[in-house]
């Protein structure tokens, strides 16, 4: 079944364009080392709760909004290999200089698949 990499994170309002500039380059090294599909949502409806919600998980600010993204690979070992490779790349180095994100503040972690459709 398929494996997911998850990230929660908040961007500042006024860079969610850089942001999304930088996601298709992003994308690219991701697929080119085995992940089959890559998923960025904005929020939308989102609300921030007494004692947990997406933005107290990420610290997000009024001047923030949280991104939800998803990467889906064949299985875990292709995903630890694809990891190993898009880390060690270059191209993912001078990528992540121009990030206009805290990645201190991101949520991120692998799941295995339990239901799938």
């Amino acid at each position: 079944m398929t494996y997911v990499d998850a990230f929660v994170l908040a961007v500042p309002k006024d860079k969610v364009d850089a942001y999304r500039a930088i996601l298709s380059r992003t994308w690219e090294l991701w697929k080119e080392f085995g992940a089959t599909h890559y998923v960025e949502c904005l929020a939308d409806d989102v609300p921030y709760g007494k004692l947990t919600s997406f933005p107290r998980a990420v610290q997000a600010g009024d001047h923030e909004v949280v991104v939800l993204s998803w990467i889906t690979y064949p299985s875990r070992a292709e995903r630890d290999r694809a990891n190993q490779q898009v880390m060690a790349d270059p191209r993912m180095e001078a990528l992540m200089k121009d990030m206009p994100v805290d990645g201190n503040r991101m949520i991120f972690g692998g799941f295995e698949t339990m239901f799938e459709r």
